[in-house]
């Protein structure tokens, strides 16, 4: 037994120096796929948490991403001599463009906002020239040791595999548990650390005759091999301080970017959740969007329940979608009649941070603690599929519809599937942008309603963070009316207001819109187009 264990063993570590050197250089494939990749996906992630639109930002930095290796690739057969050398010094080059690109974009956002995107696509051309220059040149080293069928196929599938990692770790581990800029850091370690490697394996001259003796040459020159080394070495320290003082670096670049204290942020598969506090107001930002400040959300959510719920004195289930601040569910919980309330978040993360954290369960009166309330972290629309439970009011309280995968919960298809969940006499209410900053995409969502079959009921109210903001209550039979009386204490509502709530100004006046659909989501450039508007 014991001898069969040393020949197994042997197999695998008694190898010779060529075949073993072979395959730690195709491990570094790997490694240089993965790399590549995690840069790629740090850089649209970062744009569409800044500039929003997750979509237009990941479908524009990944084009220009392979486009720039593509340029690389074809630069590299104008490299004749050295190659080990040159992968050396690209590698170093590599682990520090695109390790440092996320402090970069962060600090640059905060401090040059307007030449945001020229950095940002500059990083992402020059990252992607540098690994598409790699592969080619460590497949010509490699041509030695292989014949072409097996070094095209060994290559390929370990940069495939690396790929393929990344892709799988980035969003599961690497977002949420480091954070965007340490995990640009950590994988610039990794490239210098196989530029560290490839010092050590080409000097040996070992793996390739040309190659490697050329490379073995310079490096028995004291002053060659030091400056390789000298050069790897600070790059690695200079990420090592680099991913130790993130967290203070992110802390900065935030605090510049938002007016306020930055108090609380985190990263999540899903989001950046961001919370900044001056004196007695503390602010939500979600992808830098500003959800709510705490001097006036009461307007906002105020608006959102009573004018629906003080219609339904028969209302005993109450279903949220969104609102995982538990600031919808906190006006809810006011009716002593509501038995049950649920409520759909995607983020865990939110939910616990406002049913953990004590200055924001004291702002939600601790709703997410009540026992009439039921969490569930899912996405609304597999929720919904998966659900058959009917609710006597519906609220909507998504984010506007920045990007596609928003834009799909105010489809015309989302709303019939809502629709199979109403009581029969239920309503259902959803938050709908601003009537005057965003006219167009507010009536395409009361359209979009109209063409689900909902008869709608528009209003809006004014919320000093937002300007103002528009509501639609929808419901199966048409002529809803405002209630006379509200049926719990306000500080905003009254019935005065509630009746001049449902009345337009001939400058949010109706407009005619397309209803928003999957195939054609005219709501979210429709939004994006009146929103940039406005920022400008």
């Amino acid at each position: 037994m014991s001898e069969r264990i040393r020949t197994v063993s042997c197999g695998i570590f008694c190898r010779s120096p060529r075949t073993r050197l072979k395959y730690a250089l195709l491990l570094s494939v790997f490694v240089v796929a993965s790399c590549g990749l995690a840069y790629e996906l740090i850089a649209a992630a970062l744009s569409s948490y800044v500039l929003g639109d997750s979509i237009t930002q990941f479908s524009t930095v990944i084009g220009t991403y392979l486009f720039a290796m593509g340029v690389g690739s074809w630069l590299s057969k104008f490299i004749d001599r050295g190659l080990a050398i040159r992968f050396i010094q690209i590698e170093l080059l590599v682990g520090v463009v695109g390790g440092f690109s996320s402090m970069l974009l962060f600090l640059a956002f905060a401090h040059l906002h307007d030449a945001f995107r020229i950095l940002l696509y500059s990083l992402v051309f020059l990252t992607g020239a540098l690994v598409g220059l790699e592969i080619p040149l460590i497949m010509r080293i490699l041509k030695k040791q292989l014949n072409l069928k097996d070094l095209v196929a060994n290559v390929l599938t370990f940069d495939y595999l690396g790929a393929l990692a990344v892709s799988l770790a980035f969003p599961l581990i690497l977002a949420p548990q480091l954070g965007l800029m340490r995990s640009s850091l950590m994988f610039g370690i990794a490239n210098v650390g196989v530029a560290l490697w490839a010092i050590k394996v080409f000097a040996a001259g070992s793996l390739d005759t040309e190659h490697s003796e050329q490379f073995a040459q310079s490096a028995h020159h004291a002053r060659a091999a030091s400056f390789l080394r000298l050069q790897g070495g600070l790059a690695m320290v200079a990420l090592v301080i680099g991913f130790v003082f993130a967290d203070k670096l992110t802390q900065h670049a935030e605090n510049s970017i938002y007016a306020d204290q930055v108090v609380y942020t985190k990263t999540t598969p899903y989001q950046r959740i961001v919370v900044t506090r001056w004196r007695d107001d503390l602010r939500l930002f979600l992808n830098g969007n500003l959800q709510f400040s705490s001097r006036d959300e009461y307007r906002y959510h105020e608006a959102l329940v009573h004018p629906a719920l003080s219609a339904l004195p028969f209302a005993k289930r109450v279903l949220i979608l969104g609102g995982g601040d538990g600031l919808a569910a906190r006006e809810v919980l006011k009716y002593p009649h509501v038995e049950a309330v649920t409520l759909v978040d995607l983020d865990p993360a939110m939910t616990t941070l406002f049913k953990t954290q004590p200055l924001l369960s004291q702002l939600n009166e601790r709703a997410l603690s009540n026992p009439k309330l039921t969490v569930h972290n899912a996405d609304a629309a597999v929720w919904l599929e998966q659900n058959s439970d009917a609710f006597d009011l519906i609220l909507i309280d998504l984010p506007d519809p920045s990007n596609y995968s928003l834009g799909k919960l105010y489809s015309v298809s989302f709303y019939r599937l809502i629709e199979k969940h109403l009581s029969a006499r239920g309503l259902m209410v959803v938050q709908s942008t601003s009537p005057y900053f965003a006219r167009k995409s507010y009536w395409c969502v009361v359209g979009t309603l109209e063409a689900a079959g909902f008869a709608t009921a528009p209003y809006h109210a004014y919320v000093p963070s937002f300007g103002e903001w528009g509501y639609i209550i929808a419901s199966r039979d048409p002529g809803f009316q405002a209630p006379d009386m509200l049926a719990v204490p306000t500080r905003f509502l009254n019935p005065a207001t509630l009746k001049t709530m449902f009345e337009f100004s001939a400058d949010m006046a109706r407009v005619p819109m397309e209803p928003n659909r999957l195939n054609n989501q005219i709501l979210v450039r429709t939004f994006e187009e009146e929103w940039r508007r406005v920022v400008k």
